[in-house]
């Protein structure tokens, strides 16, 4: 006798697209870049007029022009901590790595004579080496980049002390064009204006490349874009230069920014590491070099954090034991995700670690004008962070089919 095997249970009924509320379905519309960008520009808007509104001294030029130069140096560091973050992975060292370059400039230069390029030079390439120890590591044996990169958090945290010395600081020279281009260095209002027409330029350039690629972009949305674009950076020039106008510091952040930015859009590169972020055995599967990959991200995001603790030392002209403490890399995280990188991989943006950067930096700045203390800065720029969090889980889920 055939024994009966039980009938399957049927299956429920899948919805269809149109059973799903409006606003899902607009969210899956957006692109992924505009959506994580969107709502963070609103929360700095607000958090300027909220800080505007109990200090009318935060939406000065000087205060902006100061808020500017801050936030280049954890600004470069956090552009190196989106792109570990869309390979998704995690870098915890960024700002050991960052502390360890600025001592090397300091002590090089100071003690020993070197010129500041060959010092720089120095601190940059050990940066790549560090990037590098932590790509074969974490491709070749399968370390998790957790726990490597805060081994390496400790270890490179001991050989600053060691770089440094007995005395534990040493203070560059005003005379240098490394402090003078951080703390003096600001473009002419000639070149500011310039430099801004260029890139409204460039912009509808490329909008309009795109636009030759993609038949069905709007010309009208091209249009206004650009005059987006143009505006914003029209006022921005105007007001800063009521200061002292754009630090050399934030024109290479942003360029940074910028060239970081059409690496991930338009190149085989930067479609490799959102193929490895959005999932790693797809990517394999089709062809992606998935470690080598995963190595220069690793390679990149040191190197920015040597760059960025290199504008530090120039900015603050000294090096010390705290330079690149547990503050840089925490809010160097913090900005990245807070600008909409994802801790999950394959989803942000070049310009996450810009808008990330200003929303940590003015919230730091606009509470020490009003004399809050160091606690409470910790406290609100971390309940902005779990805010963020919340945000990209909500969103990925109701993105997700």
């Amino acid at each position: 006798m055939i024994p009966a095997f039980p009938a399957a249970p049927p299956r429920r009924p899948v919805p269809p697209a149109e059973s799903d509320p409006s606003w899902t379905r607009l969210l899956r519309r957006v692109p992924d870049r505009e959506l994580g960008m969107a709502p963070v520009i609103c929360v700095l808007l607000l958090i300027w007029a909220v800080f505007g509104l109990l200090n009318p001294a935060f939406l000065s030029a000087e205060n902006l022009v100061n808020l500017t130069l801050q936030s280049a140096p954890t600004g470069v560091i956090a552009l190196g901590v989106v792109l570990v973050l869309l390979v998704g992975q995690i870098d915890l060292s960024v700002g050991s790595v960052s502390g360890l370059a600025a001592s090397i400039v300091a002590v090089t230069t100071v003690l020993h004579g070197w010129p500041v390029g060959l010092a720089i030079a120095l601190a940059l390439g050990v940066g790549v080496c560090v990037g590098l120890g932590y790509g074969f590591l974490a491709t070749r044996l399968g370390l998790p980049s957790f726990v490597l990169t805060l081994a390496g958090l400790l270890v490179l945290a001991g050989v600053q002390l060691r770089v440094l010395g007995p005395s534990g600081s040493v203070n560059l020279p005003f005379e240098s064009w490394l402090v003078r281009f951080a703390q003096q260095g600001f473009l002419p209002p000639a070149a500011a204006w310039g430099l801004a027409a260029c890139a409204t330029a460039a912009s509808a350039a490329a909008q309009l490349r795109e636009r030759s690629e993609l038949p069905r972009a709007s010309l009208a949305r091209v249009l206004l874009r650009t005059g987006a674009l143009a505006a914003l950076l029209s006022v921005t020039v105007a007001y800063l230069g009521q200061g002292r106008g754009i630090g050399y510091p934030v024109v290479l952040f942003v360029t940074l920014v910028v060239v970081t930015d059409v690496l991930l859009r338009r190149t085989r590169w930067g479609r490799s590491v959102r193929a490895v972020g959005g999932d790693r055995r797809s990517a394999l599967l089709v062809g992606v070099p998935v470690r080598r990959t995963t190595v220069s991200c690793f390679v990149a995001c040191s190197t920015l954090a040597a760059l960025g603790g290199v504008l530090a030392a120039g900015r603050l002209a000294a090096a010390n034991q705290g330079t690149g403490g547990a503050e840089t890399y925490l809010t160097a995280i913090a900005a990245a995700v807070i600008g909409g990188t994802s801790l999950f991989g394959g989803r942000g943006s070049a310009w996450s670690a810009l808008v990330g950067v200003l929303v940590t930096t003015s919230i730091s700045s606009g509470l020490t004008l009003l004399d809050m203390d160091t606690a409470s800065r910790h406290i609100v720029t971390g309940l902005v962070l779990v805010l963020a969090l919340t945000a990209d889980t909500v969103l990925r889920g109701q993105r997700s089919p």
